[in-house]
C-alpha cells in the first residue's frame, strides 16, 4: 500500500478545473492528471480498497466509465471481483436495466443478469458524485440483481450539487463515501 501523509492534498493537486467543459458555465474536474501520476493514483486506488475492507464488500461494481478505471484497480487492490456496470445497449447477453432521469432527459444503465448473487456484498465506485442519478440508478439495480449493497465510494462529491441527499435514501444505511468534497 501506498505511505503517503496527506492522501486529500495530494488527489486535489492533480485535479485539474477545465472551464465551460462540456458546456458554458461549468467547471470540469479532469481527474486525467491524477491518473497519469502513479503515485496519485496508487494513493487512490489504496484509499478506495481500504474503503471495499471496511465495508465488507466481495465485489466491486464501477460505473460507466470512469468509475471503470478506478475500480478496477481497487478490486485487483483488495483481492475482489469488478463488475461493469455500462450504458444500455453496451453489453451482450442478458442483461438487467435501470432507467433514470438526467436533468435533460433520461438515460439507462445495465449489468449482466448473471455477474450478481444474493451472496455478493458490493460497492459501487464512481469518480464523482454530481446529482447523484446514475449512483442511485445504479444502486437500485444492484438490490434488483439480489445483491446487497456494502456502500458507494466516490474520489470527489461535489456537494453544491446535492447529490448525498438523492443518493442516501437508496443506500438505506450503507455507507457514502467521498475522498473529496468540493
Amino acid at each position: 500500500m501506498t505511505q503517503i501523509t496527506d492522501i486529500p492534498a495530494l488527489l486535489l493537486s492533480r485535479i485539474r478545473d477545465v472551464a465551460d467543459h462540456p458546456e458554458p458555465g461549468v467547471m470540469f474536474k479532469d481527474i486525467t492528471p491524477l491518473l497519469a501520476d502513479p503515485a496519485a493514483f496508487a494513493a487512490l486506488s489504496d484509499a478506495l480498497a481500504q474503503i471495499a475492507g471496511r465495508t465488507g464488500a466481495t465485489k466491486i461494481v464501477g460505473l460507466e466509465a470512469r468509475g471503470f478505471i478506478l475500480g478496477a484497480p481497487v478490486a485487483v487492490r483488495a483481492g475482489l471481483g469488478f463488475i461493469p456496470v455500462r450504458k444500455a445497449g453496451k453489453l451482450p447477453g442478458a442483461t438487467l436495466s435501470q432507467a433514470y432521469d438526467l436533468e435533460y432527459g433520461s438515460a439507462e444503465i445495465e449489468v449482466h443478469a448473471e455477474d450478481l448473487t444474493a451472496a455478493d456484498r458490493v460497492l459501487v465506485i464512481d469518480d464523482v458524485l454530481a446529482t447523484g442519478g446514475t449512483a442511485e440508478a445504479s444502486v437500485q439495480l444492484i438490490r434488483r440483481a439480489g445483491a446487497e449493497v456494502a456502500g458507494l465510494a466516490v474520489l470527489m462529491e461535489l456537494g453544491f450539487l446535492g447529490g448525498r441527499a438523492r443518493v442516501e435514501p437508496a443506500l438505506a444505511g450503507a455507507p457514502l463515501e467521498a475522498l473529496l468534497t468540493l
